[in-house]
This record gives C-alpha cells, structure tokens and sequence, in this order.
C-alpha cells in the first residue's frame, strides 16, 4: 500500500477506494496544506441512486471526514444528453420536469451522508444546468472545440465500445465527453474546485477536464476513480434479481435493502464494510476474520451499518426485527413487502408477481415447478392455486431468502 502524507489518501486507501489518480504525489501535497474541494457528479437519470452509486457517494463523505470539502454535482444539464459510460445504447431523453423530480428524489441520499454546514468543509449541491443551458452552441464549439480532437476521443472506452459492438453512438452523445469537461472548468473557476472523484470508468471524462482547464486557465486539477465494484462471483453491484437495488425507501423497502447486505458473498464482506460503512478498520479486520457459520453475524453487521447510514436507524432495527421474526421460526415481520389480498383471493402467480419474486408469469410458473414457491413453509404444488385468506395473514416465500406478506384487505 503507498504510503501517503495527507489524512485523505491515507484514509481512501485504507478504505479501498483507490484505483487511478492522475497525479497522486501533487494531490497528496495539496491535501497536506490546504481543505481540498472535490466533487463527484450524478446525472438524474431515475429518481433515486442505487447501491452502485454509493461508493461515490461514500467517498465524498471519506473526504469530508478527511476535513475537506465535497460537491455533489447533479446533472440537470448533462442528463438531458446522456452519458455513453459503460452504456450499450442510447439512453431514453427525459423531459425537463422528469430530470427535476429526479433531482429531487436523489439529492436525499447527499443530505443523510454528507454534512451541509455553514462551514468550510460543509457540502453543497450544483446542478450544471446552471451554466450549461445559458452556453451558445456556437460559442461552445469556437471556445472549447479545439482543445478536443476527434482522433483521441475515438480511442475511449465509452466510445470504443459502442462501435466495436456495431451499436449507434448520437451525436448528441458524442458531446457529453466535452460538457464534463465543461463542468471540471466551471467548478475550478466558480468554486474552486480541484479535485473530480468517479467510477474507474469516468477516467478518460476526467482526464479532458484536467486538460481542458490546464489549456484554457493554467489551473492545475486532479482526478481520482475509484475500482469497478463488481461482486466476487463477478456481478456488478447494484443489480439484484428483481432490478437495481434502490436508495430511497420509496423505491425499494427497508427489509429488502437490508437484506441485499445480508445475502453478499462470504468473500465481499470484508470489502464491503471498509467501503459502506464508519466501522473501525480494527473492528472490520475481526469481523472478516470470522470464519464458518459465524460469518453471518458479520453480515447482519453490515447490513445494519449501512442501512443505518443510508435509511437511518429505525429502518435498519426494523428490518433485523423483521428478518428475526421471519427467519427464526413462522413469523411474520413488520418490514416485509406486503399486499392486500380480497375476500375473493388471489392466484398464487399474481401473488409472486406482485410481490416482485417473479417478472413474468413464465417465470413464476418455473419457480413453482421447481418447488421455490412456498406457502407458509409448505411448498406450492399447483400453479393454478388460489390463496383465499381467512382473516389471517400469510406469508409467501420465494426460496429461502425472499418472503412477503399477504394481507386481508
């Protein structure tokens, strides 16, 4: 591990948040004598950022707890164009009241995470429309236009990757690499921004900005990406069977996100509890240490932690309570996802759907065949089975990890 002066590489490092910085020696320095400002940037493209997005948010919070400061940058402009990132198509355009909902919806996330003091180190949010829909095209392009050739952005992944696969990159597309840009320069100008934080697959987006600010303002900025956080089996976070593993609890329930760091690999869980949660790194190394069947209680500990931190600390008790319950024995949890169910009943494939365990009725009527359906701990033999309930509740599971609550209305 390289040996850093500053408390902020120090502490990215030991957390696991490094992957590429564009002048380590020179940021060190910087983040040795003076508060840094740095910013990460979300395009408000649904209305609620999901666990893939919380390594960067977490590393905002790494640097302000570092004594520093953070933006988070919402898109407002730049998701009117879309980012081609690690994108094998276009992106559906939104209208403008859609991306200011959105906008809404996750600047929860920064306000639980970060602190939005009066202070020099407090945080703030900037939305690039600000600067972005007041710009002349024509001025863009004789102003900003030069310092890119088309030859080098050819060579990035977000663009290599789409022609290699034959799938269309827009013109309009082709210009987000340009209006990143455009956003480093307007923060170091407006803010005095000096540090881009980002996924390993903003590195070529934050290399122009540096660029671009150098040629234009002779400021000297800096670039930071954190890993691709994959799984250890391989998968990208964020990603569950049903969907994206939401932030906000009005995208997903408590028990479910709880349960999403209940379930992570035996192998991640060290990792992960260095990355998402506040825990002591000595107190992280004896949890990781824990081997067998005691691994699960490190697990609870992670789920807790960073439930706590993203959806506070009644959602985090709840959700445990309920997986008690649940797991325990024949309980019924408070936090489990739940559905009204009339005098008449409800077909066993409509349940599953609703419940979300299944995404077609194909799907449902295999997990049925192959005995994953179960109705209160007994397994569900007939895909035409009608639940009709008799004053009490039920509880439909999916295998041994998934349950829901049928409720009479």
């Amino acid at each position: 591990m390289t040996q850093y002066k500053s408390d902020l590489l120090r502490l990215l490092s030991e957390r696991g948040h490094i992957h590429q910085l564009t002048d380590a020696k020179g940021l060190d320095a910087l983040a040795s004598e003076a508060i840094v400002t740095a910013y990460n940037g979300y395009d408000a493209t649904a209305p609620s950022l999901h666990v893939g997005n919380l390594a960067s948010v977490m590393l905002l919070r790494r640097l302000q707890q570092a004594g520093h400061k953070p933006i988070a940058l919402v898109g407002g402009g730049t998701t009117k164009i879309g980012d081609p990132s690690g994108k094998d198509e276009s992106r559906k355009l939104l209208t403008s009241e859609i991306i200011a909902a959105n906008i809404t919806g996750i600047s929860q996330i920064f306000h639980r995470l970060l602190d939005f003091s009066d202070s020099p180190t407090g945080a703030i949010t900037v939305n690039n429309d600000e600067w972005l829909s007041e710009l002349g095209y024509i001025d863009v392009l004789r102003s900003v236009g030069p310092h890119f050739t088309v030859n080098r952005m050819l060579t990035f992944d977000s663009v290599k990757t789409r022609l290699d696969r034959e799938q269309p990159l827009t013109f309009l597309e082709f210009n987000y690499m340009i209006l990143q840009a455009y956003d480093f320069r307007e923060l170091a100008l407006r803010h005095g921004c000096r540090l881009q934080l980002g996924g390993s697959d903003q590195w070529g987006n934050i290399v122009n900005g540096i660029e671009l600010t150098r040629r234009m303002n002779a400021i000297e900025l800096f670039g930071l990406t954190t890993p691709l956080l994959t799984t250890a089996d391989g998968a990208k976070m964020g990603k569950s069977v049903n969907g994206a593993v939401w932030l906000n609890e009005d995208m997903l329930p408590h028990y479910d996100f709880w349960q999403y760091w209940r379930n992570v690999d035996d192998r991640d869980v060290g990792r992960f509890l260095r990355l998402f949660t506040d825990l002591p790194l000595d107190e992280v190394a004896r949890l990781e240490s824990l081997a067998g069947s005691e691994i699960n209680a490190a697990k609870v500990v992670l789920a807790n932690e960073v439930t706590r931190l993203v959806r506070g600390d009644a959602a985090a008790q709840a959700a445990e309570a309920t997986a008690s319950a649940t797991f325990a024995g024949d309980g019924l949890g408070q936090d489990l996802p739940t559905i009204a169910v009339g005098p008449d009943g409800i077909g066993v494939i409509d349940a599953l759907l609703a419940l979300g365990f299944a995404t077609s009725r194909g799907e449902a009527k295999r997990l049925i065949a192959g005995g994953g359906a179960r109705l209160d701990g007994q397994a569900v033999g007939d895909e035409n089975l009608r639940i009709v309930l008799s004053g009490q509740e039920a509880r439909l599971s999916s295998g041994k990890k998934k349950h829901g609550v049928l409720r009479p209305e």
